[in-house]
């Protein structure tokens, strides 16, 4: 089987380039592909007319989100339209990646979100998928959309976009204290197991939407002190609001997602987060070594 993969430097990418070894995989970079340049993924698309198409690429910075409207919809909806409209045209599947940002208008919500829930962002970047989800849904018949949450990966600690994990780190080896919101809750997802997960899900014609994080949940504040605990810092770790943590952009305050798709269907589940984030870490130190 023939696969695109676009984005393969990114934190997901760079996984799924080691999952996805046993298949033709031609894997793009920015550098190799424009999404918003309609001409450049036909002409992509049409050259190796892959049975699938994977779309990791995106404009996810939440924030400059608020100020680059344009460019937001531009990558994140129109960019994902165009990839959409090809993989049409040649009979190819697309996995379109998504986040677990389309939600967080209802502010009392205490129950993970079913792929059967609907949408309701409050932010350019959540607004901004959401249209590409859309995009895809209506122009490509088979098509995976995989929604996910908060992910970190190795690609992150090499310097190809960074992630959570990373940055607590570095700030624990700076700061004796470490300020954390306590009142966004969500499920960290390590790039391993996604990669791993839509490995598995392109084998099968289960197309549709997909929630796909690592099991359990946390704030902000739990994961740095499972982060912290794991490196071994005395860094003292501190729970705030969002309120006395302002950011250009609203976060849901609670995004947690339900995996119920993989469930329904019988497919591997995913692990609890903290085995997870204890494998990056363990894996992070090898690396370094």
């Amino acid at each position: 089987m023939r696969i695109v993969l676009i984005g393969a430097n990114g934190q997901l990418g760079s996984e799924l380039c080691v999952a996805l070894k046993k298949y033709d995989l031609i894997a793009l970079t920015d550098k190799d592909i424009d999404i918003t340049d309609i001409d450049s993924v036909f002409q992509i698309c049409h050259k190796h007319k892959p049975e699938i198409i994977i779309n990791t690429a995106a404009y996810v910075r939440v924030d400059d989100c608020e100020e680059n409207v344009d460019l937001a919809f531009k990558v994140n909806a129109l960019g994902a339209r165009n990839v959409a409209v090809a993989a049409q045209q040649i009979d190819a599947a697309i996995v379109q990646l998504s986040t677990d940002y389309v939600f967080g208008a209802d502010k009392n919500r205490t129950r993970p979100y079913t792929e059967f829930d609907n949408p309701a962002p409050i932010s350019i970047y959540g607004e901004s998928k959401l249209a590409g989800e859309k995009y895809v849904q209506h122009l490509c018949s088979k098509h995976f959309i995989v929604r996910t949450s908060a992910l970190f990966g190795r690609a992150g600690s090499m310097g190809k976009g960074g992630n959570f994990v990373e940055t607590m780190i570095k700030l624990a080896q700076e700061k004796d204290e470490l300020r954390v919101v306590n009142d966004q809750v969500f499920s960290p997802t390590y790039a391993v197991d996604l990669a791993d997960a839509i490995m598995d899900l392109i084998d099968t014609r289960f197309y549709g939407v997909f929630h796909i994080t690592n099991k359990g949940i946390c704030s902000w504040y739990e994961f740095t002190q499972e982060i912290i605990k794991l490196t071994g810092f005395g860094t003292r770790v501190t729970p705030i609001s969002t309120m006395e943590y302002p950011q250009k952009a609203e976060r849901p305050r609670y995004s947690v997602l339900d995996n119920y798709q993989l469930k329904l269907l019988g497919m591997r589940d995913m692990r609890n987060w903290k085995l997870a984030l204890k494998d990056y870490m363990e894996k992070r130190h090898i690396t370094e070594e």
